[in-house]
């Protein structure tokens, strides 16, 4: 049974530092791991084709490289890496890649080291043997990497949490060769969020991040030495049909959860999803996925 720390809670709801997030996903990771079956933690892309949440999280990491136009990149630097199943789908689908996995959590890491040993990755039948990737324990704004290092610097579902942003994002211009890229898939609020906050209710304090409006996020990357080349908002395809989907199926994932957690735990996270649809329907959270290059 996983214990959750209500002083825990109440950090990673309200301080957010990198210790917090670490805790937030050592604590929680497991609940997406028993809902899908496997080692992603994005919410996933749905659209009519989609049948669970894994083949959605697939489909996200799909549109997501396409976007970053790995097949034409050759060093590419993933930051907030988590499991690093990502990576693996990547490499399976671009064999030339090599790919740093970085994350400040050292026990994420751990578990991609052999996940990535075995070669094996669950969601992709026809899996091909990827190459070795580099798995980096450090923080999104203090980078362990020379200048120009990388073709890409992607973040999915993960730059939520850096902070400060700035120092993010200038520290991804700094290991980027010259017209790099910088890919972001992120969750973000709407501008009159601050005023609008109450409307979350009981989301406001499961989802532990820092909020970021996307004119924050687009007004800090063009600041900072790059220009946008694509702006996508997907939040209808990512909030409410996640909420649907456990919402359908509740009656066959909450006995599992209740294997691992705490009935309090699966209440809340029933209720969070609730919101969640309910915010995202009404324009409140939105979900981004942003494409720039660095400027020479």
């Amino acid at each position: 049974m996983v214990a959750v720390n209500p002083l825990d809670v109440l950090r990673w709801t309200f301080r957010r530092n990198e210790s917090d997030v670490i805790n937030l996903y050592d604590s929680l990771s497991s609940i997406m791991q028993i809902a899908t079956g496997a080692n992603m933690l994005n919410f996933g892309y749905w659209d009519e084709n989609t049948s669970d949440p894994h083949h959605a999280q697939i489909k996200l990491c799909k549109i997501f490289s396409k976007m970053a136009e790995l097949e034409n990149a050759r060093d590419i630097l993933d930051i907030g890496s988590g499991f690093s199943e990502p990576a693996i789908i990547w490499q399976s689908e671009y064999p030339h890649l090599r790919v740093v996995c970085s994350d400040i959590n050292s026990n994420q890491l751990k578990f991609a080291k052999n996940l990535l040993a075995s070669r094996i990755c669950p969601s992709v039948a026809s899996l091909a043997e990827p190459s070795s990737a580099d798995l980096v324990n450090s923080s999104a704004t203090k980078l362990p990497f020379l200048d120009k290092s990388f073709d890409r610097v992607i973040a999915l579902e993960s730059a939520q949490h850096f902070k400060p942003f700035d120092r993010f994002v200038t520290e991804s211009r700094r290991v980027l060769k010259d017209k790099g890229l910088l890919v972001l898939a992120i969750p973000v609020v709407s501008k009159s969020f601050q005023l609008e906050i109450f409307k979350l209710g009981i989301l406001s304090f499961t989802w532990s991040s820092e909020h970021y409006e996307f004119m924050t996020i687009k007004e800090t990357v063009t600041k900072n030495g790059f220009e946008i080349l694509q702006v996508e908002f997907i939040g209808s395809k990512v909030f409410a049909p996640l909420a649907n989907y456990y919402i359908k199926h509740r009656e066959h994932l909450r006995p599992r959860i209740l294997q691992k957690y705490p009935n309090f735990v699966e209440k809340v996270l029933f209720k969070s999803m609730l919101k969640m649809k309910k915010v995202s329907e009404s324009g409140i959270i939105d979900y981004v996925l942003l494409k720039c290059r660095s400027k020479n």
